[in-house]
């Protein structure tokens, strides 16, 4: 009764926010093809531009350099060091974005309509000519080294490389795309330069923009910002086969506490099954206090702070995984709880009142997603990334609400695969030893 008390208050709160959402489709006079929501109310444009591949795109031998490289756009471009690019950027008022994941390279630009042009010409140096400077690489470099050294002493993290490396094999998902630190220790300029120039192509770009900017001035806009980008890049690799088999790995290590992540093989994001999927998982461990695993786990049994489940459909293979954490003592009993509610959703499915829940609760809570001329840019350019309809946010709660029971059901019967979920505890388990199924 909370949940749906709560998720009433969030349509009623929200939904204006997404019904303001009006998407055009543009295509610059180059060619590039945009989305935009045009909001005239303040004089402010938010930019989101993804670049397929991500650091998956990493050369052999060169794991990293893809992630190094996004590190660098931002120290430098043109005829700017990294001190005169921090004080250019900071007299026009803009704000600029890089990161990657294994599917992606992301660039996020927030700029006032009064500065937009130098705003434009400052960001089109950073993706066409970064300077890549020695001293700026040094520098990053050993940012990048500090945290790979850190990640060797976090649980989690330890836990996260065995459990990509069991499901992913020999293929980039199954490495850290930061690299290792003999890999980072090893990358030259001429590396960043080739990853650099393999990444930022057009034939893998996505591009959205949410402000006070005209179809007209968009278009221009695109062509001069992104048109002398190269036109290919670097080909993407192949889907990854998820090799992970079900079972347990403990990986000793000194601490009080034990984590676990755990998974199986999962559901690609346009499968027609996806949103019973979603449901589904909602429903078992999907974040809420009152999802099954969060109730068996923590609040009958007290075993753990929080317990969580979610569905992982990257471009080239798809898991469904978890994590928790709980004393020593305690994590085999989690474990086991935990692999028993995988059983007993499988075979017995949710209630009725289970997937009225959990529908109520995800398209109230869907609205409080656009709170924001960036957040509702990037929601748009993932959007065309998962190949969504542009009206995708106009009907994507019909989809949650067409949903049946008999729906889930037959979703958690063919997804779920209790015998082949593996578990990877990083800790001191009592009872707790290696083994596969």
């Amino acid at each position: 009764m909370k949940r749906l008390i709560s998720a009433l208050f969030l349509i009623l709160l929200a939904l204006p926010a997404a019904a303001a959402v009006k998407i055009q489709e543009i295509t610059s006079p180059g060619g590039i093809t945009a989305w935009l929501v045009e909001d005239h109310s303040i004089p402010f444009t938010a930019l989101d531009i993804r670049f397929r591949g991500g650091t998956s795109l990493d050369a052999p031998g060169k794991r990293g350099a893809t992630n190094l490289m996004t590190g660098l756009l931002e120290e430098g471009a043109g005829d700017l060091d990294a001190q005169a690019y921090a004080r250019r950027l900071e007299s026009l008022a803009a704000s600029f974005g890089f990161s990657s994941d294994a599917d992606t390279i992301k660039v996020s630009a927030e700029m006032l309509s009064e500065n937009r042009d130098e705003a434009v010409a400052l960001l089109r140096d950073t993706l066409l000519h970064p300077r890549f400077d020695p001293t700026a690489i040094e520098r990053v470099r050993a940012q990048v080294l500090s945290g790979l050294r850190s990640d060797a002493k976090d649980p989690n993290e330890i836990a996260g490389a065995a459990f990509r490396k069991m499901a992913y094999g020999d293929h980039p998902y199954g490495s850290d795309g930061k690299g290792t630190i003999n890999s980072i220790g090893d990358l030259t300029r001429d590396d960043l330069v080739t990853a650099h120039q393999g990444a930022l192509a057009r034939d893998r770009m996505y591009v959205a923009a949410v402000g006070d900017i005209t179809p007209e001035a968009l278009g221009q806009m695109l062509d001069t910002l992104l048109g002398d980008l190269p036109e290919t890049g670097t080909p993407l690799p192949p889907k990854a086969d998820v090799t992970i088999t079900g079972g347990t790995t403990v990986i000793p290590f000194d601490t009080p506490q034990s984590v676990a992540l755990f998974g199986q093989r999962g559901m690609d994001r346009d499968d027609p099954d996806f949103f019973a999927a979603y449901v589904l998982n909602t429903i078992l461990g999907g974040g809420s206090f009152e999802s099954r695993l969060m109730t068996e786990v923590r609040e009958k049994r007290g075993l753990t702070y929080g317990v969580y489940s979610y569905l992982v459909p990257r471009d080239l293979a798809a898991v469904y995984m978890g994590s928790v954490a709980s004393g020593n003592d305690r994590i085999a009993k989690a474990i086991q709880v935990i692999h028993d509610e995988w059983v007993r959703m499988q075979t017995e499915g949710v209630t009725e009142k289970e997937l009225q829940d959990a529908k109520t609760y995800l398209t109230g809570a869907y609205p409080l997603r656009f709170d924001g001329n960036s957040r509702i840019a990037a929601i748009m350019v993932g959007m065309q990334m998962d190949g969504r309809p542009i009206d995708y946010i106009a009907t994507r709660n019909d989809k949650i609400n067409a949903v049946t029971q008999d729906d889930v059901n037959r979703v958690a019967a063919k997804l779920l695969d209790p015998d082949q979920l593996h578990f990877v505890v990083v800790g001191q388990p009592t009872g707790l030893e290696s083994e596969t199924n």
